[in-house]
Protein backbone atom coordinates (compact mmCIF):
# COMPACT_ATOMS: atom_id res chain seq x y z
CA UNK A 1 0.00 0.00 0.00
CA UNK A 2 1.52 3.64 -0.84
CA UNK A 3 1.78 6.21 1.77
CA UNK A 4 0.06 9.68 1.34
CA UNK A 5 1.06 12.63 -1.08
CA UNK A 6 2.59 14.06 2.60
CA UNK A 7 6.42 14.59 2.88
CA UNK A 8 6.26 14.01 6.35
CA UNK A 9 5.73 10.61 7.00
CA UNK A 10 8.13 8.23 8.80
CA UNK A 11 7.59 5.29 6.55
CA UNK A 12 9.25 7.31 3.32
CA UNK A 13 12.23 7.71 5.50
CA UNK A 14 12.10 3.57 6.81
CA UNK A 15 11.01 2.15 3.43
CA UNK A 16 11.89 2.47 -0.21
CA UNK A 17 9.32 4.60 -2.19
CA UNK A 18 9.59 6.66 -5.52
CA UNK A 19 7.83 10.12 -6.21
CA UNK A 20 4.58 9.95 -8.69
CA UNK A 21 3.39 13.19 -9.93
CA UNK A 22 -0.16 14.03 -10.64
CA UNK A 23 0.57 17.44 -11.86
CA UNK A 24 3.20 20.04 -13.45
CA UNK A 25 3.10 22.82 -15.81
CA UNK A 26 4.77 26.18 -16.53
CA UNK A 27 2.44 28.43 -16.92
CA UNK A 28 1.44 32.47 -17.41
CA UNK A 29 -1.32 33.96 -15.01
CA UNK A 30 -2.50 37.05 -14.95
CA UNK A 31 -5.79 38.58 -13.02
CA UNK A 32 -6.89 35.06 -11.65
CA UNK A 33 -8.23 33.99 -8.05
CA UNK A 34 -8.36 30.29 -7.48
CA UNK A 35 -10.60 28.88 -5.12
CA UNK A 36 -9.22 27.29 -1.97
CA UNK A 37 -9.05 23.69 -2.69
CA UNK A 38 -6.68 20.89 -1.29
CA UNK A 39 -5.36 17.83 -2.81
CA UNK A 40 -3.57 14.88 -1.63
CA UNK A 41 -0.29 15.52 -2.88
CA UNK A 42 2.97 17.83 -2.23
CA UNK A 43 2.66 21.20 -4.13
CA UNK A 44 5.95 23.18 -4.90
CA UNK A 45 5.22 26.38 -6.67
CA UNK A 46 7.99 28.41 -8.16
CA UNK A 47 7.76 31.63 -9.52
CA UNK A 48 9.99 32.75 -12.22
CA UNK A 49 9.03 36.27 -12.37
CA UNK A 50 6.21 38.96 -11.05
CA UNK A 51 4.54 38.29 -8.09
CA UNK A 52 1.59 36.64 -6.52
CA UNK A 53 -0.18 36.04 -3.36
CA UNK A 54 -0.67 32.48 -2.09
CA UNK A 55 -3.26 32.34 0.81
CA UNK A 56 -3.35 29.51 3.22
CA UNK A 57 -4.97 27.73 5.77
CA UNK A 58 -2.34 25.92 7.77
CA UNK A 59 -3.59 22.98 10.18
CA UNK A 60 -3.08 24.97 13.18
CA UNK A 61 -5.85 27.16 12.21
CA UNK A 62 -6.52 30.69 10.70
CA UNK A 63 -4.97 32.02 7.78
CA UNK A 64 -1.88 33.14 6.54
CA UNK A 65 -0.95 34.98 3.29
CA UNK A 66 2.19 35.11 1.31
CA UNK A 67 3.53 37.18 -1.53
CA UNK A 68 5.87 35.22 -3.60
CA UNK A 69 8.60 37.21 -5.42
CA UNK A 70 10.64 36.50 -8.38
CA UNK A 71 13.18 33.66 -7.45
CA UNK A 72 11.26 32.30 -4.71
CA UNK A 73 9.05 29.11 -3.94
CA UNK A 74 6.19 27.92 -1.97
CA UNK A 75 6.23 23.89 -0.37
CA UNK A 76 1.89 23.20 0.46
CA UNK A 77 2.06 19.88 2.09
CA UNK A 78 -0.72 17.32 0.60
CA UNK A 79 -3.96 18.27 2.18
CA UNK A 80 -3.46 21.80 3.12
CA UNK A 81 -6.55 24.43 1.69
CA UNK A 82 -4.51 27.21 -0.11
CA UNK A 83 -5.63 29.33 -2.96
CA UNK A 84 -3.43 31.34 -5.72
CA UNK A 85 -3.93 34.90 -6.42
CA UNK A 86 -2.67 36.90 -9.26
CA UNK A 87 -3.93 40.29 -9.56
CA UNK A 88 -4.19 42.21 -12.75
CA UNK A 89 -2.11 44.20 -14.04
CA UNK A 90 0.58 42.02 -12.36
CA UNK A 91 1.15 38.45 -14.49
CA UNK A 92 3.19 36.24 -12.81
CA UNK A 93 5.33 33.32 -14.62
CA UNK A 94 5.42 29.83 -12.96
CA UNK A 95 6.80 25.96 -12.63
CA UNK A 96 4.82 23.51 -10.83
CA UNK A 97 5.00 20.27 -9.90
CA UNK A 98 2.55 18.28 -7.18
CA UNK A 99 3.33 14.87 -6.43
CA UNK A 100 3.01 11.80 -3.83
CA UNK A 101 4.92 8.38 -3.79
CA UNK A 102 4.45 5.00 -5.30
CA UNK A 103 6.42 1.66 -4.26
CA UNK A 104 9.70 1.97 -5.49
CA UNK A 105 10.56 1.18 -8.88
CA UNK A 106 14.14 0.63 -8.93
CA UNK A 107 15.25 3.58 -11.21
CA UNK A 108 17.18 6.18 -9.00
CA UNK A 109 17.63 5.78 -4.92
CA UNK A 110 14.56 5.68 -3.45
CA UNK A 111 13.33 8.91 -0.89
CA UNK A 112 14.57 6.57 2.09
CA UNK A 113 17.61 5.58 0.30
CA UNK A 114 18.69 9.28 0.48
CA UNK A 115 17.35 10.53 3.66
CA UNK A 116 19.23 7.44 5.66
CA UNK A 117 22.19 8.91 3.71
CA UNK A 118 21.38 12.58 4.04
CA UNK A 119 21.30 13.98 7.05
CA UNK A 120 19.81 17.31 5.64
CA UNK A 121 17.14 15.46 3.81
CA UNK A 122 16.24 13.04 7.04
CA UNK A 123 15.94 16.28 8.73
CA UNK A 124 13.40 18.08 6.65
CA UNK A 125 11.11 14.91 6.37
CA UNK A 126 11.23 15.25 10.03
CA UNK A 127 10.36 19.08 10.69
CA UNK A 128 6.81 18.91 9.16
CA UNK A 129 5.15 22.22 7.94
CA UNK A 130 1.85 23.11 6.27
CA UNK A 131 3.59 25.30 4.01
CA UNK A 132 7.05 27.06 3.53
CA UNK A 133 8.22 29.57 1.79
CA UNK A 134 11.80 29.57 0.32
CA UNK A 135 14.21 31.96 -1.64
CA UNK A 136 16.32 30.37 -4.55
CA UNK A 137 20.14 31.53 -5.02
CA UNK A 138 19.44 30.21 -8.90
CA UNK A 139 19.69 26.24 -7.23
CA UNK A 140 16.40 24.81 -7.43
CA UNK A 141 15.02 26.93 -10.62
CA UNK A 142 17.03 24.81 -12.96
CA UNK A 143 16.74 21.36 -11.53
CA UNK A 144 12.86 22.06 -10.80
CA UNK A 145 12.52 23.32 -14.61
CA UNK A 146 14.44 20.15 -16.06
CA UNK A 147 11.68 18.30 -14.06
CA UNK A 148 8.74 20.10 -15.63
CA UNK A 149 10.66 19.58 -19.39
CA UNK A 150 11.01 15.88 -18.59
CA UNK A 151 7.46 15.02 -17.43
CA UNK A 152 6.36 16.92 -20.75
CA UNK A 153 8.10 15.08 -22.86
CA UNK A 154 7.23 11.72 -21.16
CA UNK A 155 3.29 12.47 -21.21
CA UNK A 156 3.96 12.55 -17.12
CA UNK A 157 4.94 8.88 -17.20
CA UNK A 158 8.17 9.78 -15.24
CA UNK A 159 11.30 7.51 -16.31
CA UNK A 160 15.20 7.60 -15.18
CA UNK A 161 15.67 10.98 -15.90
CA UNK A 162 12.38 12.22 -13.99
CA UNK A 163 13.39 10.13 -10.93
CA UNK A 164 16.96 11.59 -10.97
CA UNK A 165 15.57 15.22 -11.10
CA UNK A 166 13.44 14.66 -8.22
CA UNK A 167 16.37 12.73 -6.22
CA UNK A 168 18.24 16.53 -6.86
CA UNK A 169 15.41 18.73 -6.47
CA UNK A 170 15.19 16.70 -2.86
CA UNK A 171 18.85 17.39 -2.09
CA UNK A 172 19.09 21.00 -2.71
CA UNK A 173 15.77 21.73 -1.21
CA UNK A 174 16.83 19.82 2.10
CA UNK A 175 20.17 21.97 1.91
CA UNK A 176 18.18 24.69 1.52
CA UNK A 177 15.95 24.48 4.00
CA UNK A 178 19.34 23.52 6.17
CA UNK A 179 20.86 26.91 5.32
CA UNK A 180 17.49 28.49 6.07
CA UNK A 181 17.60 27.14 9.81
CA UNK A 182 20.66 28.11 10.57
CA UNK A 183 21.09 31.66 9.24
CA UNK A 184 18.20 32.16 11.14
CA UNK A 185 19.96 31.71 14.48
CA UNK A 186 22.55 34.01 13.33
CA UNK A 187 21.47 37.24 12.30
CA UNK A 188 24.22 38.66 10.47
CA UNK A 189 24.58 35.58 8.37
CA UNK A 190 20.54 36.03 7.81
CA UNK A 191 21.40 39.76 6.37
CA UNK A 192 24.03 38.76 4.19
CA UNK A 193 21.57 35.79 2.76
CA UNK A 194 18.73 38.49 2.18
CA UNK A 195 21.46 41.22 0.50
CA UNK A 196 22.46 38.19 -1.96
CA UNK A 197 18.84 37.31 -2.24
CA UNK A 198 18.50 40.76 -3.43
CA UNK A 199 21.09 41.24 -5.86
CA UNK A 200 20.07 37.83 -7.52
CA UNK A 201 16.82 39.16 -8.20
CA UNK A 202 17.74 43.15 -8.67
CA UNK A 203 20.78 42.94 -10.54
CA UNK A 204 18.90 43.87 -13.93
CA UNK A 205 17.98 47.00 -12.17
CA UNK A 206 20.06 50.16 -11.23
CA UNK A 207 20.84 49.47 -7.47
CA UNK A 208 22.82 51.01 -4.95
CA UNK A 209 24.39 49.61 -1.59
CA UNK A 210 21.43 51.86 0.14
CA UNK A 211 18.98 50.27 -1.94
CA UNK A 212 20.38 47.18 -0.72
CA UNK A 213 20.59 48.08 2.48
CA UNK A 214 16.74 49.41 2.68
CA UNK A 215 15.78 46.43 1.51
CA UNK A 216 16.95 43.99 4.41
CA UNK A 217 16.80 47.30 6.99
CA UNK A 218 19.84 47.77 7.72
CA UNK A 219 22.32 50.86 8.13
CA UNK A 220 24.39 50.93 4.70
CA UNK A 221 27.85 50.90 6.57
CA UNK A 222 26.67 48.00 9.15
CA UNK A 223 25.72 45.94 5.97
CA UNK A 224 28.96 46.83 4.30
CA UNK A 225 30.92 45.34 7.24
CA UNK A 226 29.08 42.09 7.89
CA UNK A 227 28.51 41.46 3.74
CA UNK A 228 32.56 41.62 3.33
CA UNK A 229 33.12 39.80 6.50
CA UNK A 230 31.18 36.70 5.79
CA UNK A 231 31.69 36.73 1.86
CA UNK A 232 34.71 38.48 1.36
CA UNK A 233 33.56 40.46 -1.42
CA UNK A 234 32.07 44.03 -0.97
CA UNK A 235 28.63 44.20 -2.38
CA UNK A 236 29.52 46.65 -5.63
CA UNK A 237 32.32 43.91 -6.35
CA UNK A 238 29.49 41.26 -5.33
CA UNK A 239 27.40 42.21 -7.62
CA UNK A 240 29.17 43.70 -10.54
CA UNK A 241 30.48 39.43 -10.28
CA UNK A 242 26.88 38.81 -10.71
CA UNK A 243 26.24 41.03 -13.28
CA UNK A 244 29.18 39.57 -15.22
CA UNK A 245 28.18 36.15 -14.97
CA UNK A 246 24.63 36.86 -16.27
CA UNK A 247 26.33 38.93 -19.31
CA UNK A 248 28.78 35.58 -20.14
CA UNK A 249 25.30 33.30 -19.93
CA UNK A 250 23.87 35.78 -22.64
CA UNK A 251 27.19 36.14 -24.76
CA UNK A 252 27.18 32.17 -24.90
CA UNK A 253 23.40 31.45 -24.86
CA UNK A 254 21.55 34.25 -26.72
CA UNK A 255 22.03 35.67 -29.90
CA UNK A 256 21.17 39.06 -28.11
CA UNK A 257 23.14 42.08 -29.84
CA UNK A 258 26.39 42.80 -27.60
CA UNK A 259 25.65 46.45 -27.40
CA UNK A 260 22.06 45.65 -25.16
CA UNK A 261 23.53 43.07 -23.08
CA UNK A 262 24.62 45.93 -20.95
CA UNK A 263 21.27 46.71 -20.67
CA UNK A 264 20.35 43.23 -19.96
CA UNK A 265 22.30 43.23 -16.65
CA UNK A 266 21.65 46.44 -15.24
CA UNK A 267 24.74 48.68 -16.17
CA UNK A 268 23.86 52.08 -18.20
CA UNK A 269 27.15 52.81 -19.54
CA UNK A 270 27.92 50.38 -22.72
CA UNK A 271 31.31 51.82 -22.47
CA UNK A 272 31.80 50.65 -18.37
CA UNK A 273 30.28 47.38 -19.06
CA UNK A 274 33.14 46.73 -22.03
CA UNK A 275 35.95 48.00 -18.80
CA UNK A 276 34.29 45.91 -16.09
CA UNK A 277 33.60 42.83 -18.78
CA UNK A 278 37.73 42.76 -19.79
CA UNK A 279 38.29 42.94 -15.68
CA UNK A 280 36.41 39.65 -14.82
CA UNK A 281 36.74 38.18 -18.12
CA UNK A 282 40.12 38.72 -19.15
CA UNK A 283 39.01 39.64 -22.65
CA UNK A 284 35.81 41.70 -24.30
CA UNK A 285 33.08 40.75 -25.10
CA UNK A 286 33.09 40.21 -28.85
CA UNK A 287 36.20 37.66 -27.89
CA UNK A 288 33.88 35.86 -25.29
CA UNK A 289 31.30 35.62 -27.94
CA UNK A 290 33.80 34.71 -30.95
CA UNK A 291 35.17 31.74 -28.71
CA UNK A 292 31.91 30.55 -27.91
CA UNK A 293 30.72 30.42 -31.49
CA UNK A 294 34.79 28.92 -32.35
CA UNK A 295 34.11 26.13 -29.80
CA UNK A 296 30.93 25.83 -30.60
CA UNK A 297 31.88 25.11 -34.26
CA UNK A 298 35.07 22.50 -33.77
CA UNK A 299 32.74 20.90 -31.57
CA UNK A 300 29.68 20.52 -34.46
CA UNK A 301 32.88 18.94 -36.88
CA UNK A 302 34.53 17.01 -34.73
CA UNK A 303 31.32 15.10 -33.94
CA UNK A 304 30.92 14.34 -37.85
CA UNK A 305 34.30 13.14 -38.43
Amino acid sequence: MSPSGSLFQQVLIEGDYSPHFFAYYYKQWNNYNMSYHQHNSTEIMYLISGSCIVDVRPSSGGEERVRLKRGELIILDANVPHRLIVEEGAPCRMLNVEFGFMEYRGVAPSVGKLAREETALAEMLQLPFSSLVMPDPEEIYHVLKGLVLELDQSGGKGGSMVDLLFCELLLRLSKLRQEQLHTSQQPSQLYVRRSIEFLHQNYDQNIQVKDIAAAVNLHPGYLHRIFKSHTGRTLSDYLNMLRMEKAKMLLGQSDIPIAEIADYVGISSRQYFHLLFKKFADCTPVEFRNSIERHAWSYEEHDFQ
